[in-house]
């Protein structure tokens, strides 16, 4: 059972992050023969497959890059992102036991939200500062992230799982926190904002 567990956590923890550089590396490894992916998960080595994932990742590259807009691609994902890593999680036990199908799909979509809400997060807070740098550095490394974590997990699976359990970790302890920091950081602009606006209105009465 290593391997599956370590393929639907890994498929589903890279979705939250980057989905379609995730379904795209599962593709071409598959199509090279690096890896075997069950029979529910061959369709991900089709050449159309390939092709939209590869779009889809040059797409994504690019729009995580633009401050702001990346939250609202964030945002939109967030509808895509963890249906998508629980249909991949139950597609990493081929034909097992529908018992375990279920549980598979609910703990892929609860990984693939983490994960997703904890770069949602993180990147709404960088989004506050002015400057753009700081925004491509912490997507690029998310690039890196999501291949060197496939990697493990398609790889050497039980190093990646000891890694997940690590991440899931430091996302509980982070997530609220980084819930609070945005709500706070915007509460604050809209002060600010409401406070000049009564500021230039008093001036033009």
């Amino acid at each position: 059972m290593l391997e599956p567990l370590s393929l639907a956590a890994g498929l589903s923890w890279g979705s939250g992050l980057r989905l379609y550089l995730t379904v795209l590396l599962a593709g071409v490894f598959e199509r090279l023969g690096f890896i075997h992916l069950p029979d529910t998960l061959s369709v991900l080595s089709s050449p159309w497959v390939i092709g939209a994932a590869a779009v889809l990742t040059v797409t994504e590259f690019l729009a995580d890059k633009i401050p702001a807009f990346d939250s609202l691609w964030d945002a939109v994902h967030t509808f895509i992102r963890i249906p998508a890593g629980a249909v991949l999680a139950v597609g990493a036990f081929g034909h097992a036991d529908p018992a375990l199908l279920t549980v598979a799909a609910l703990a892929g979509g609860t990984l693939a939200g983490t994960a997703h809400l904890a770069k949602a997060g993180t990147r709404a807070l960088i989004n506050l500062s002015p400057e753009p740098v700081s925004n491509i550095v912490t997507s690029t490394a998310e690039d890196g992230l999501v291949f060197g974590g496939l990697l493990l997990a398609l790889f050497v699976p039980l190093l990646f799982l000891v890694l997940l359990i690590g991440f899931l970790a430091l996302a509980g302890w982070a997530l609220p926190r980084l819930w609070r920091g945005v709500q706070g950081s915007y509460r604050g602009m809209a002060t600010h904002m409401v406070t000049r606006f009564g500021s230039l209105r008093g001036r033009h009465d």
